[in-house]
């Protein structure tokens, strides 16, 4: 996948991850809540997954 797929897979799943957690959160619902802290933590990852793609990719170009 791409740096910038990555990037934009992780926003998505930081997004969700949110709204997960605020929903549990409203109606009560731990397991939601960790569900939705574990997907906010996945789309971090894979953001920073996709900026070290870039940061090689910069790297590999000026060689």
């Amino acid at each position: 996948m791409s740096s910038t797929g990555d990037k934009v897979k992780g926003l998505a799943n930081e997004a969700v991850g949110n709204v997960k957690q605020g929903v549990g959160k409203a109606t009560d619902n731990p397991k939601l809540r960790a569900e939705g802290k574990i997907q906010e933590k996945k789309g971090e990852a894979q953001q920073a997954l996709g900026k070290a793609k870039d940061a090689i990719k910069k790297t590999i170009d000026k060689a």
